[in-house]
């Protein structure tokens, strides 16, 4: 393998933006002298989305691994698997696209796992494109663990002033609170402990957060679900010399983790993590699976068929996501 770390970017949902954003980030030049990016996807729909932006980069068609490492800046190259039909249009569900970005995906993962490729960065599909494909997965995430064999995973977002690691994600709220339990949580608190030490952090400081609003208040609202679900987690945690406090209100909690309190909140359900994140910008968040025996990292975006192939998506979010699949990757 390169001494730079090759990161394969799968071109999620083909009607979405991923192509546009992924032609856009691959014309910044710095990638290319940290890393060989190589797009797993269909070249045909890259060289649409370089036309709508005006023929920015040359397209490269690959058809096998051999030239991974030889990436140059000024191309987009591209392990074509040729899956999409030529006039796909932009903006619409479709069950070709969301067939597409599954074996897209799953391409990705027998590449990380023979070691071909250092990283994975993920440009956004679309569930119910994905589920008409006949791919009955939540998301990304959940294909990533089943197709790595991974039990104890989580979802981490990641932006400059705040990082969120969930205990639960796509399912509905009723659910995830049924979901939640005591070793549940511990398993995410015991999570965001060790991504975070092993990125370098001393002893991060982790913040819990409460179910119910202010945390609860000692039984004022809801149904004791802290004292059940989330304190023992907790108080086993902390019993195992990791540095955590809470279960804390969610309204206050986020403040402070911005502010850096703490190096890492955990949310309990999805928009109670995602929200937060995304007030401090889209641009900036980034989508990293935890516990995964690969490095897997993500725009923190939906496919946006409101603007897709218009030329206008912002790849922000993807260089993110870029630059910390550079930074996870082993080299």
């Amino acid at each position: 393998m390169s001494k730079k770390p090759i990161v394969g970017i799968t071109m999620g949902d083909g009607a979405g933006v991923g192509p546009e954003i992924i032609i856009k980030s691959l014309q910044h030049q710095h990638l290319y002298e940290q890393a060989h990016p190589i797009v797993i996807g269909d070249a045909s729909r890259l060289v649409k989305a370089n036309d709508i932006l005006g023929n920015k980069v040359k397209i490269v068609r690959l058809k096998d691994t051999d030239a991974f490492d030889a990436t140059e800046y000024g191309t987009v190259h591209c392990l074509d698997l040729h899956l999409l039909p030529e006039d796909l249009p932009f903006g619409k569900v479709s069950a070709e696209a969301g067939n597409a970005a599954f074996h897209y995906l799953k391409k990705a993962i027998e590449l990380a796992n023979q070691q071909k490729i250092s990283a994975i960065c993920t440009a956004p599909l679309n569930k119910e494109a994905l589920h008409k494909g006949g791919h009955q997965y939540p998301g990304h995430t959940e294909i990533l663990a089943e197709l790595t064999g991974t039990a104890d995973f989580s979802m981490m977002l990641s932006s400059p002033k705040l990082k969120v690691i969930h205990v639960t994600t796509h399912v509905g709220l009723l659910d995830a609170i049924n979901m939640i339990e005591p070793e549940r949580v511990l398993r995410v608190i015991k999570l965001a402990h060790d991504t975070l030490s092993k990125s370098g952090v001393a002893a991060p400081k982790i913040g819990v957060c409460g179910i119910n609003p202010h945390a609860g208040e000692n039984g004022l609202f809801g149904y004791g679900e802290e004292e059940e679900k989330i304190i023992p987690a907790i108080e086993r945690a902390q019993g195992d010399g990791i540095n955590v406090e809470g279960p804390l209100p969610a309204d206050t909690l986020f403040f402070r983790a911005q502010r850096g309190d703490f190096d890492i909140v955990v949310a309990m359900y999805h928009d109670q993590g995602h929200g937060p994140i995304k007030v401090l910008g889209l641009e900036s968040g980034v989508n990293i699976t935890v516990g995964l025996p690969i490095i897997r990292t993500s725009v923190d975006h939906g496919t946006a068929f409101d603007i897709a192939g218009k030329g206008i998506a912002d790849e922000g979010s993807m260089l993110e996501a870029l630059r910390q699949a550079i930074e996870l990757a082993p080299k």
